[in-house]
C-alpha cells in the first residue's frame, strides 16, 4: 500500500466511523442520548464529549505540539454539560472537523515524523492508528448503547441479523473490484 493510499484509506475509515455515530444519533432523542445504564457507565453524550475532547487535543497543531494539550481537562469530559441534542451534535462535528483538517494536509513524507502524546514519541502513522482504534472503540460503545435502548426499533448499521447469506450472495454476484469498502455504503 502506498503512503498516499494509506492516508486516503485512513480518511475513509474515520469518515466511516463518524457515519456510524451520525446514524446512531439520528435514531435517538435527547433523553436516549443522555441515558446512563448505571452510575459507573457513561451516556452516549458523555462518550461524545470525551471523544471530541480527545480529538481537539490530539489534532490541534498535530505535527508541532504534544497531543495532550495543557488546556485539555480530560476529567471534565465525563461530566455532561450538554442540554440539547443539537449542542452535542455541534460539538461532535467540531471534533471531526479538527481531525479531518489535520489529516487532509498530511503528505507521505510526514508519516515517519515523530509526534508526541504525553511525551511518548509516535510516528505520524502510529499516532493516526492509535486514534483510529481509540475512536472506533468508543463509537462501538455508542452504537451498542443505541441498540440496547432501541431494541427491536434499532435500524442496523451493517448487515442485519439473519441477512448475511443474502448480503454475501449479492456481493459475490458482482465482478471483483478494488476500492475501499466504504464506497458501497
Amino acid at each position: 500500500m502506498s503512503d498516499s493510499s494509506y492516508l486516503n484509506s485512513v480518511l475513509k475509515q474515520f469518515e466511516y466511523y463518524k457515519s456510524l455515530g451520525d446514524k446512531t444519533f439520528s435514531q435517538l432523542n435527547k433523553e436516549q442520548l443522555f441515558w446512563e445504564y448505571n452510575s459507573e457507565s457513561n451516556s452516549i453524550a458523555i462518550i461524545v464529549k470525551h471523544i471530541v475532547g480527545n480529538m481537539l487535543s490530539r489534532w490541534t497543531n498535530f505535527l508541532t505540539e504534544d497531543g495532550e494539550k495543557k488546556w485539555r481537562e480530560r476529567d471534565n469530559e465525563f461530566i455532561n454539560t450538554f442540554s440539547k441534542k443539537e449542542d452535542m451534535l455541534t460539538y461532535w462535528n467540531k471534533g471531526w472537523n479538527c481531525l479531518f483538517n489535520a489529516i487532509q494536509v498530511l503528505k507521505k513524507e510526514d508519516l515517519e515524523k515523530i509526534v508526541y502524546i504525553r511525551n511518548q514519541g509516535h510516528t505520524v502513522s502510529e499516532a493516526i492508528n492509535r486514534q483510529l482504534c481509540h475512536y472506533s472503540y468508543h463509537i462501538g460503545q455508542i452504537t451498542f448503547i443505541g441498540k440496547m435502548i432501541l431494541n427491536e426499533s434499532w435500524e442496523s448499521l451493517s448487515i442485519a441479523k439473519n441477512a448475511s447469506k443474502d448480503y454475501n450472495n449479492n456481493r459475490f454476484s458482482k465482478e471483483k473490484t478494488r476500492k475501499h469498502f466504504t464506497e458501497d455504503l
